[in-house]
């Protein structure tokens, strides 16, 4: 097993070909997801203002905060808690859509929450990792090592986001069944992509892989059911149904790891720890969303048999 020392001094080895890549998908990331974005997403803001803000609260700021704390529990190594922070910080998975449909939950609800954060998610996403980055001294120290500057991440990250994400929602709005069609391709082009980059990178990093997947699975475990369990205890305060109450719950536990693991590997320098934490989150999170849905689908039966 890898000393999980060495997982902070460890990097993911990545070409200046790969990190243009890497931009790439990024920004095709981005356009896939404002494609699928419409105006009708956004009417929880009106006919439910406090349900939609106690909802984007919790994953914006409640989210972030958890991982903070349960980094300083149970995160081995800066690196591994960087990862955390930064799937946190990063916006709603669009498959939390599905698990919410498939759990019997309020889907308008979970739409609405991940349109939002999708929407924000060029500005949010790297305020959010450097401010809360900046909060823990382990991960602060860490990224002062590695010398990145905040203003050209910002920037970069947010160029590469904000772009994409203005022509895609452009498009959807003005010609929605051309978006409409174009979108699945897009979105399983740039799954493709960042599974074959990933594979790429990780190639000559085997024995690391192996090594940190051992130290970090457990990490990712417990951070994931941490963040499930906030979205139910957050609906249950915001008194919410039990579909809306579901599809919270999917909502903070199913957060797109794939778009923080690209700004990990372009923007981070490839850290092994925190890389390790966000590519064993996105496996990880489909299995125990499946899980969550098939177990809410198993009390409805139940119920209606009774």
């Amino acid at each position: 097993m890898t000393d999980p020392a060495a997982l902070d001094a460890s990097l993911v080895s990545i070409n200046s070909e790969t990190q243009i890549a890497l931009s790439v998908v990024l920004a095709m990331m981005m356009f896939a997801v404002a494609l699928s974005l419409k105006p009708s997403d956004f009417a929880f803001l009106k006919t439910r203002p406090v349900m939609f803000a106690g909802g984007a609260l919790t994953q914006i700021l409640g989210l972030p905060l958890l991982s903070l704390g349960l980094a300083a529990l149970i995160a081995p190594t800066p690196s591994v808690a960087l990862g955390m922070i930064v799937v946190a910080c990063c916006p709603g998975g669009n498959i939390s859509n599905i698990f919410v449909m498939a759990a019997r939950g309020n889907t308008a609800y979970s739409v609405s929450l991940t349109a939002l954060s999708s929407a924000l998610a060029f500005l949010v996403t790297p305020v959010s990792i450097l401010f809360w980055a900046s909060l823990y001294p382990p991960t602060a120290a860490l990224i002062g090592r590695i010398e990145l500057e905040a203003g050209p991440f910002i920037i970069q990250v947010a160029l590469l986001m904000a772009v994409p994400l203005a022509i895609g929602m452009t498009v959807s709005g003005v010609w929605p069944r051309f978006a409409a069609r174009i979108q699945p391709l897009f979105y399983t082009a740039s799954l493709v992509a960042i599974f074959v980059l990933v594979v790429l990178g990780l190639y000559g990093n085997w024995a690391l892989l192996i090594g940190t997947g051992l130290i970090v699975l457990p990490v990712a475990i417990a951070h994931n059911a941490a963040a499930f369990g906030l979205g139910a205890v957050s609906g249950r305060v915001l008194r919410l149904d039990i579909p809306s109450r579901r599809a919270l719950t999917f909502e903070i536990g199913i957060q797109n790891s794939g778009l923080g693991l690209v700004i990990l590997l372009s923007q981070f320098q490839g850290l092994g720890g925190a890389a390790a934490v966000t590519a064993i989150w996105a496996v990880w999170h489909l299995i125990a969303g499946s899980t969550l849905a098939s177990a809410f689908r198993l009390i409805d039966r139940r119920g209606d048999r009774a």
